[in-house]
């Protein structure tokens, strides 16, 4: 950043102590680094008495070696931070000298934390020769602690001198940094200064997206210029931003109204906050009040653009619209700043479109942008989503600033990708900064266990989250619940559902218990759950119907079903939406009801979409229709050519039907138009490792003691009564290569591998990624009964609790 900022004479010269210096040792000389005499850090993070540092600084010492120097140090600055919050500052000057006898190496976060320390108890003196020891160990948050030093100590001229060689230094500023630089500039003398920062402020669009800015620039117009118009709008602007966080509608629309009789509805930042508040404010996610504000709104800057951006990527997903906006804010000579890049980055992940995505790429690296937090959190996600982890990783390695939010994203973009192992991995080098984690880091690890499945590492990070202090979080509580859930021990959920308070419990933690209970054919239980939810006064939610009406369609409760459809909207306020219309057509088509779940798709109040007309073509393919299920392949392909769902649908249910030349006809357009089918594969956890099948698969070092187990097992469930179904063979072979093939399936090999490498009183539990086909679940019930194991398997729909020879399901699935 290029920035020519004309400072007024100062009446003093800048103040420069002499450089502050630890003190040197020699070896025989130096302490042992201190650790703790049996006292528990982890409980520093809240706010401490008096009586509960000076036991904690009393609990450091030089004589043992239980914990590592990255420890201790991490400790101390959250001592450090402990004292500052408590305004002990004598306590912290007295963890600095033991800091300094111990002659310990201390790194940025502790010396940073030692300025901060310094500036808020009036010693800025000791905080500069602080800052001036650092050399290489200065970051962008040592810089904005040493302006923030400066401003605190009514030294405005320091401040900005500083601000500027940080700029010289290459750092970007951020909301703290901009935020102290403007307290310097709210006075008379500096003010017009001010105005240039706020036009930078404006420009990198921190001014709509923290408050503390604003409240700074609120502050710099009514001391420094006593413009109290401006002070005023953004005045404004801040109540409006809160309102947005609140998600007051009705407020948002009262300040709304103001704005108009106060002649400010042209006003770019009044403009700017009303968009924002319309987009988090709408209850079903729809931008429309938004984009009324933006369209009246005379002139467009990088801000409002941003903010209608922003709106169409989060608030409804019309990620498409949300890309064409950016071009038009293009077109029309408005360059965007970090924020819009990170919103449309956001848009292409979403979509996915990675062509644009990269070019997006490109320009933020000629920009010099990429080394930005939000930017390069979303070039993380943007390549994981797409499959591309190594240029994640690169962009990941480029951030100015490794922070929490940056690990997270990673974390969250190996779960993203299925990849378990490199999650975990993450989540160790997090646990080696000691920048700490946080309930999301947690939640996304979880998701990544219940992901694959990973019942193993679940429970080791339920583990942690009880050691780390979050046992009582209500978002890591909701995803464990859904974790041990997803994992196929709903048992597991149950308890963690019920260790929860009654008033921790949220519509979240109800409706993960509901899904989980539909989910395994437990319909009963899963209604139950509803009805109490509904006695302690919870709100149920669109999700929370999808659950209910998901769990009348797995066991075929069809008038249930219709009774909760039909009340939805009138007992509580829930407007059906497209995915409570499939679970209904879902219903019906289980049930056989495929002429009256045509009626209901044309009785819509909107036009149906894929998912609907998949829904639809999946029942026709279960129960043989090929008439209905040509007219809703035909249905899905004007809405999505490229769908490759339809396609294989279709051409399974000419299999079905033995009409090869038809299903020859199909492979070969989706060969032409390059749609490739998604490889059914089937997975097992066994010792904290995950095992990866497809169907034929020999790669397994224990490929052959595998298929020796299958045709062992062949031969015994054959004589208990098994007899091949060839009609899921959908090839054209002959009847002793189907039988053959039918016993290659994954789910076969994952079961046959569970039994020779796990114990016989341990579940199995198998994972697929497609829904399991009739044959593998029929032999799996005699392989059941066979044993005297019981077998889990999850695959794309639905969970089925096999024991004994019967399943969970009812063979109604």
């Amino acid at each position: 950043m290029t920035l020519s900022l004309s400072l007024p004479s100062s009446p003093a010269k800048l103040v420069r102590p002499s450089v502050y210096k630890a003190p040197t040792y020699s070896s025989h000389q130096k302490l042992q680094p201190f650790s703790s005499k049996n006292y528990n850090f982890e409980h520093l993070t809240g706010n401490l008495s008096v009586q509960q540092i000076h036991k904690a600084i009393s609990a450091l010492d030089f004589a043992s070696h239980q914990s590592t120097l990255h420890e201790q140090l991490v400790n101390c600055s959250l001592l450090l931070k402990a004292c500052i919050r408590s305004r002990s500052f004598e306590h912290g000057k007295l963890l600095h000298h033991k800091l300094i006898e111990s002659g310990l190496e201390l790194d940025s976060v502790v010396l940073n934390s030692l300025i901060s320390l310094y500036s808020k108890c009036g010693d800025w003196e000791k905080g500069l020769s602080i800052f001036q020891s650092m050399v290489n160990k200065r970051d962008l948050v040592s810089w904005s602690a040493m302006i923030s030093c400066f401003a605190n100590n009514n030294m405005e001229f320091e401040a900005l001198v500083t601000f500027l060689d940080m700029l010289e230094n290459g750092h970007y500023p951020n909301e703290y940094c901009f935020t102290a630089v403007i307290r310097s500039c709210s006075n008379a003398k500096y003010a017009s200064i001010g105005h240039i920062i706020f036009g930078i402020v404006m420009k990198t669009g921190y001014f709509d997206s923290d408050v503390c800015v604003g409240c700074a620039l609120i502050d710099m117009f009514a001391k420094g210029s006593y413009d109290m118009d401006s002070a005023y709008r953004f005045t404004l602007s801040g109540v409006l931003s809160a309102t947005a966080e609140l998600e007051l509608l009705s407020l948002g629309q009262q300040l709304h109204s103001w704005v108009i009789r106060s002649g400010l509805a042209s006003d770019v930042c009044v403009g700017c906050s009303l968009v924002d508040m319309y987009t988090k404010c709408a209850a079903d996610g729809s931008v429309e009040n938004s984009r009324k504000v933006f369209n009246r709104m005379p002139n467009h800057n990088v801000m409002s653009w941003t903010a209608i951006i922003t709106g169409y990527v989060q608030g409804s997903g019309q990620d498409k619209e949300a890309l064409r906006l950016f071009c038009d804010m293009l077109q029309g000579h408005v360059a965007p700043n970090h924020f819009t890049f990170s919103s449309v980055l956001k848009a292409c992940a979403n979509l996915p479109d990675l062509h644009f995505g990269e070019q997006l790429h490109a320009q933020v690296v000629k920009l010099g942008l990429s080394s930005i937090n939000c930017v390069g959190n979303s070039l993380i996600n943007m390549y994981a989503r797409s499959g591309k982890m190594e240029c994640a990783r690169k962009s990941f390695d480029i951030l100015f600033e490794n922070n929490l939010v940056s690990h997270s994203t990673f974390v969250d973009a190996y779960v993203n990708d299925l990849n378990s192992e490199g999650a975990f991995e993450s989540f160790g080098n997090l646990e080696d900064t000691g920048i700490g984690v946080n309930s999301f880091t947690f939640a996304s690890l979880l998701s990544g266990a219940a992901c694959i499945g990973t019942i193993g590492k679940g429970e080791q990070v339920h583990a942690l989250v009880i050691k780390s202090g979050f046992g009582s979080d209500q978002c890591i509580n909701n995803a464990l619940i859904s974790m041990y859930s997803r994992c196929g021990n709903i048992e597991g959920a149950l308890q963690v559902f019920t260790d929860m308070e009654e008033g921790d419990r949220n519509v979240i933690s109800w409706t993960c218990m509901i899904t989980g209970f539909a989910k395994h054919g437990f319909a009963t239980k899963a209604l139950e759950m509803f009805y109490d939810m509904l006695q302690t006064g919870v709100k149920p939610n669109g999700v929370t119907y999808v659950a209910v009406l998901s769990a009348c369609s797995h066991v075929g409760l069809s008038d249930e079903g219709w009774k909760h459809f039909n009340s939805m909207y009138r007992d509580h306020g829930v407007v059906p939406r497209m995915e409570h219309y499939a679970c209904m057509v879902d219903l019906l088509g289980r049930s056989g009801s495929l002429s009256e779940a045509m009626e209901f798709i044309n009785s819509m109040p909107f036009e149906a979409d894929a998912l609907v007309w998949r829904t639809f073509l999946g029942s026709c393919r279960v129960h043989g229709n090929t008439e209905l299920g040509e007219q809703a392949a035909k249905m899905i392909l004007e809405q999505d050519p490229d769908d490759p769902a339809a396609y294989v649908l279709l051409s399974n249910l000419y299999a079905s039907k033995g009409q090869w030349e038809d299903v020859a006809a199909i492979r070969k357009s989706m060969k032409q138009k390059r749609l490739r089918k998604e490889a059914g594969s089937s997975w097992i956890e066994v010792e904290n490792k995950v095992h990866k099948f497809h169907a034929g698969d020999t790669s397994h070092p224990e490929a052959e003691k595998i298929y020796d187990e299958l045709e062992r097992l062949g031969s015994k469930i054959k004589s208990l009564g098994y007899v091949p179904n060839t009609d899921f063979v959908l090839h054209d072979l002959e009847d002793e290569q189907k039988e053959q093939y039918l016993f290659q399936h994954s789910e076969k090999i994952a079961v046959a591998f569970a039994l020779i490498s796990t114990p016989k009183a341990k579940a199995i539990r198998v994972f697929k990624n497609l829904r399991v086909c009739g044959d593998c679940h029929a032999a799996i019930k005699y392989i059941s009964m066979a044993t005297g194991r019981e077998i889990v398997v999850r695959d794309a729909n639905r969970f089925h609790h096999i024991k004994d020879g019967t399943c969970s399901c009812n063979d109604y699935w």
